[in-house]
């Protein structure tokens, strides 16, 4: 990305949070006093379940920063995206297929644990292989790395050795947050069992620093078994395990969800320990289920990353990652067709965009400098409720409205509006088909849909959106409406047969104005 000091005091003027992050980790850079050659960013995956909406909301939310350090700064970055793939399977998840097979391994490494599905080597490759293909599609730069590639290649053995060495000060800093129970039997070393494969959580009865080992009881068979902690044999419990990471893979920046706040602390704890400056990073808000409920990997709840991209565009996505991360929000299906059309507001306002609120605005987050330029005259919801009143089931119909309503639009011209067109019927036929329920009209009701026929009669049939806004408008206020919306509600509920619905005017418009009288006629009709 070109930049030059104008242009990082206008980014920093933005207050954008990913600028705001940017500046948090050059301010911990200049602290360190080290001149690095690549900066690099974290972000860390569980692939205990299948990778969701939150893993990357993550990689996309760390590139946004690491673009705006780029930015501002001019240095080389990476992301790396770093799978805990030797972490032992803790339960099964619920969303899964074969359930008792997979129940047979509980404790075993997810790189050893067969794949479910029957696709890959493991049930880790196989979600570590859903996670690169999704990250792929999107564009991103990253680095993966396999924790169990990482343990057995030696790469960590340097770091491993370090923190045999100072394994009672790591002790010192986890013990005092555990239970009396669990301390008894508290390491941050955990053995892989060489007689059954299995994750070990064992308290450690030795430790030999020359040897780089360390012994536990098997509770089996009764021996001290004595195993190297490097070279594979020996992965370590989740916080040493994030600290170990940052140490040895020289972490500058990782972003984490707010309920691993105190990890966060307990592993920046143990970083500086090792002898090292822990990352800087963003302590985001958790994304909830429709019933406020936290999404889980493990449980499935929520949306899935292929959900949303069935119903919404991948810029929707980024969009939606990009706003309020400090925040707790609702992810549920409801959501996708609000942060297209945002998506589309922001874009077509971007263009006219000067100084500041350029690198203010989520598009320069989403694109950098090279925004798409196309723009969209139909609003996803619009696309959405001519569907509903159309009842059509296929591209060709609805882009018949359209290059009416647009002369000479064509799926060509606006390839973004084509896909938005298709994401439509899908959505419709999904989510808003089997939710409609039309209202039956009351006499006073039908009074002002009688008046309002009257009204859109008198308009030419190629009149602009607001001519028809304004008539609708006015029947409203003629009859007295104290709340307008409740007139607009009304048109939606008995016309539409939805709650809610576009701006009526827009509808019109697209719709046609006689195949718009003819939906009031029949309302009228079914009284």
């Amino acid at each position: 990305m070109s930049s030059t000091p104008e242009i990082r005091e206008l980014a920093m003027q933005s207050n954008a949070w990913p600028f705001q992050e940017a500046e948090k980790l050059i301010k911990r850079l200049e602290r360190s006093g080290k001149d690095k050659d690549v900066i690099v960013f974290e972000t860390g995956y569980g692939p205990s379940g299948l990778p969701h909406i939150g893993t990357f909301g993550e990689v996309a939310r760390t590139t946004m920063v690491r673009n705006a350090f780029e930015l501002l700064t001019g240095k080389k970055t990476k992301i790396i995206c770093f799978s805990d793939d030797m972490d032992g399977l803790r339960k099964v998840p619920d969303n899964l297929p074969n359930q008792e097979m997979l129940g047979k391994y509980i404790g075993m490494p997810l790189t050893k644990v067969p794949d479910p599905f029957g696709t890959h080597e493991s049930f880790a490759h196989h979600n570590n292989a859903r996670l690169i293909n999704f990250l792929d599609g999107f564009g991103f730069d990253y680095e993966f790395i396999s924790a169990t590639d990482a343990y057995k290649s030696g790469d960590m053995d340097d770091t491993l050795l370090k923190m045999l060495n100072a394994y009672e000060k790591i002790m010192n800093v986890i013990l005092p947050t555990l239970g009396e129970e669990r301390r008894k039997t508290y390491s941050p070393f955990l053995p892989i069992c060489p007689r059954t494969g299995i994750v070990l959580q064992v308290p450690m009865v030795d430790r030999n620093l020359e040897k780089g080992t360390v012994s536990y009881i098997d509770e089996e068979t009764n021996e001290t078994v004595e195993v190297p902690v490097t070279g594979g044999h020996c992965k370590m419990q989740w916080k040493a395990d994030w600290a170990m990471r940052w140490s040895g893979l020289g972490v500058d920046y990782e972003m984490a969800g707010k309920d691993l706040s105190e990890s966060v602390k307990l592993s920046s704890a143990i970083t500086r320990i090792l002898g090292d400056t822990p990352p800087e990073g963003l302590s985001y808000e958790l994304f909830l289920d429709e019933k406020g409920s936290k999404i889980s990997k493990s449980k499935g709840n929520g949306i899935s990353m292929e959900e949303w991209l069935q119903y919404g565009t991948q810029e929707s996505l980024s969009l939606y990652m990009y706003q309020s991360p400090r925040k707790a929000k609702k992810l549920y299906f409801d959501v996708i067709p609000k942060t297209v059309d945002e998506y589309l507001n922001h874009l077509s306002k971007y263009p006219a965009l000067e100084g500041k609120q350029k690198y203010a605005s989520p598009i320069w987050h989403i694109h950098g400098d090279n925004p798409p330029e196309e723009k969209v005259p139909v609003t996803f919801a619009l696309l959405l409720n001519l569907v509903s009143a159309s009842n059509a089931e296929n591209k060709e119909t609805l882009w018949g409205f359209i290059s009416n309503y647009s002369k000479g639009a064509t799926p060509e011209e606006y390839p973004l509006l084509d896909q938005l067109v298709g994401y439509a019927l899908v959505y419709y036929e999904n989510f808003v088909k089997p939710n409609k329920k039309y209202r039956t009209a009351t006499p006073f009701e039908i009074e002002a849909l009688e008046l309002l026929k009257a009204e859109i009669e008198k308009i030419p049939e190629d009149a602009e959106a607001n001519e028809f806004q304004t008539a609708v408008f006015s029947v409203g206020k003629e009859k007295k409406y104290e709340n307008l919306r409740e007139w607009f509600g009304a048109l939606y509920e008995i016309l539409l047969g939805q709650k809610e619905g576009p701006r009526m005017g827009s509808f019109i418009a697209l719709y046609g104005k006689q195949k718009f009288l003819d939906l009031i006629n029949q309302s009228i009709i079914r009284v």
